[in-house]
């Protein structure tokens, strides 16, 4: 027993020994993914590994910012130049020089590739009067966009690529966002590149900020800087939430107040556009007010939430499923209305033609009647 014992440490004394030269003289034969001790400057330092394929750390929105950054485009615009109408004039040529032409103007935004076919959303203003369009993707590749459709009253612009392969991004589910949802906006912010910021939802259904005319915002802190315009908003797996759109800001860059147009309102513009060419919205005909104190006393009102109807317009939809002034609707196919933006954005999104129940509130007492929505009228886009 004391023979084997004898040759079992001289083999474990021997092979400590191996180890030590080798460790010391070849340490690069020994490692196992430790930390690396190198000399090359004359100093040791002590270097962390780094494996080939190294795992997210924790809390890391790498994998989102990876499966939606390929599909989001900068879209770069131009305006050719303008005569000036005063070039003429040769007073105006004494005092101000030859200028007989501004220069071209220049614009830049972001946009999302929600298609094979090459569709792609982005923000009405960022394409608003441009003359060429050009868009470059996350891989390098560019083209010419064709502007397929707009719609002012949300802010939101269709254009279409003609180039292959195109990466497409997952639209979410905008509705099941709460406030504290992480979210992260992509874009490409002052044209320094694409650009991933991250934050979380601040408020949902803002309105009554005087951007749109249908108004239903995703709040969020997350850096959206000009040039974000048009880009995304997802969630933490990576799938759309939202088309930046705007932001609030005294200096002109982010101070943690911005906005997005919900991906449900998106998706809505885009199928209109793309299969009708324009959104058929539509109306009802009356003339809504908020509750307040004073327009319930005068109307006689008691309810407590709900929209009050101050006019009807004569033979409009409303009035001829007997909506009344004075009426208060409190829902609308089911759907709670709580003040006048949440009512135009909600008959907005019926379909004409289709009768729709209206839940009204009448001198105190519950009323429900089927109102046919009309298709609302398209108004001459305004000057800018």
């Amino acid at each position: 027993m004391r023979r084997y014992w004898l040759l079992f440490s001289q083999a474990v004394t021997v092979a400590l020994a191996a180890w030590f030269v080798v460790a010391t003289l070849k340490p690069d034969w020994v490692r196992h993914g430790g930390p690396i001790v190198t000399q090359g400057t004359g100093v040791a330092l002590v270097e962390a590994p780094t494996p080939a394929n190294s795992p997210a750390p924790p809390g890391s929105f790498r994998q989102a910012a990876l499966r939606a950054s390929a599909a989001v485009v900068s879209i770069h615009t131009s305006k050719a130049a303008q005569r000036n109408p005063n070039a003429d004039d040769p007073w105006f040529r004494f005092f101000f020089g030859d200028q007989a032409s501004e220069g071209p103007q220049l614009g830049l935004g972001s946009g999302v590739i929600l298609s094979q076919d090459g569709y792609i959303l982005t923000n009405n203003h960022v394409v608003e009067a441009a003359d060429e369009i050009e868009v470059t993707l996350n891989d390098s590749r560019t083209a010419q966009a064709k502007v397929i459709g707009t719609d002012p009253d949300t802010d939101l612009a269709v254009l279409r690529i003609n180039l292959e392969r195109l990466p497409v991004i997952v639209l979410g589910n905008s509705d099941s966002l709460q406030v504290g949802d992480q979210v992260l906006a992509i874009g490409n912010p002052f044209g320094v590149g694409q650009t991933v910021t991250s934050g979380i939802v601040s408020a949902i259904g803002r309105n009554n900020l005087g951007i749109n005319t249908f108004e239903n915002f995703i709040q969020t802190d997350a850096a959206i800087n000009p040039g974000n315009s048009g880009g995304a908003l997802v969630d933490v797996n990576g799938q759309l939430m939202g088309i930046n759109t705007a932001i609030y800001s005294r200096s002109g860059g982010s101070m943690g107040i911005g906005f997005a147009i919900p991906v449900s309102t998106a998706k809505q513009v885009l199928e209109g556009i793309v299969k009708e060419g324009v959104v058929r919205r539509g109306y009802i005909g009356v003339e809504p007010a908020d509750l307040s104190p004073d327009l319930m006393e005068t109307f006689g009102v008691k309810s407590s939430h709900g929209v009050l109807i101050t006019g009807v317009l004569q033979n409009g939809p409303a009035a001829q499923a007997g909506v009344q002034p004075g009426d208060v609707i409190t829902e609308v196919g089911g759907k709670p209305v709580t003040n006048v933006p949440e009512l135009l954005t909600t008959v907005a999104a019926l379909k004409p033609g289709t009768a729709v129940p209206f839940q009204l509130q009448r001198r105190g007492a519950p009323v429900q009647v089927e109102v046919t929505p009309g298709l609302r009228q398209r108004p001459p886009a305004p000057r800018r």
